[in-house]
């Protein structure tokens, strides 16, 4: 999966926001320490980091929704060839100029941390990307974009509780993950079944932050 793949399959901006909410909520629960988190949100803006130096930010904005990633071991990561660093041609190139503010920017003069960007627009509705001549060595997708953004492709209950089996090493009950991707408000019940040690009081705060309805 690439890119395009990632253009073909993901939901409208609304949708879209609403699952990164959800995501970030079911985090905010199983990951009580922010900086443990795999999945948040605030201040409209989503973001996944992995630990290990894959992420993505997705910023909602008035204007759409602008959509980048960064996958450090793709053939496309921008330090593939240590000696001219720099963003794959056409990833960025077509990039409209009224989501180009949000457009990351290396430090100290490195390239930027992307491998993958796409956009949506108000109108057209539709998500777009630059036109890219992918790479055909390396092993793996060329741009992580399955890696990246696989619970964005497939916004199941059933793939979010199988992900969080695997990465929190403990069960997970399907039926409160899809209660809280569903925006449905937090009753004890349904945290107890996620974490038995929180109450949706300790959530208060990631409540207010993600703008989950209380």
């Amino acid at each position: 999966m690439t890119v395009y793949d990632v253009a073909r399959a993901l939901p409208g901006i609304g949708e879209l926001r609403d699952h990164c909410r959800g995501l970030a909520m079911l985090e905010a629960v199983l990951s009580p320490e922010w900086e443990g988190r795999y999945y948040s949100f605030a201040k409209d803006t989503a973001f996944m980091r992995d630990g290990q130096g894959d992420e993505f930010r997705i910023v909602f904005c008035p204007a759409g929704a602008y959509v980048e990633g960064f996958a450090h071991e793709a053939p496309m990561s921008p330090w593939a060839d240590m000696d001219t660093p720099e963003v794959w041609p056409g990833v960025l190139d077509d990039v409209p100029d009224v989501f180009r503010p949000y457009v990351s920017e290396g430090e100290g003069g490195d390239a930027p941390h992307i491998t993958v960007c796409l956009w949506r627009e108000a109108t057209p509705a539709v998500w777009r990307t630059g036109t890219i001549d992918f790479p055909t060595w390396g092993d793996g997708e060329p741009d992580g974009a399955d890696h990246l953004f696989a619970l964005l492709v497939d916004r199941s209950a059933e793939a979010y509780a199988e992900w969080a089996a695997d990465y929190y090493e403990t069960e997970i009950d399907v039926e409160a993950v899809r209660h809280v991707l569903a925006l449905r408000p937090l009753t004890r019940e349904v945290v107890a079944a996620l974490d038995p040690e929180l109450t949706p009081a300790d959530l208060a705060e990631d409540i207010r932050e993600i703008g989950y309805p209380a």
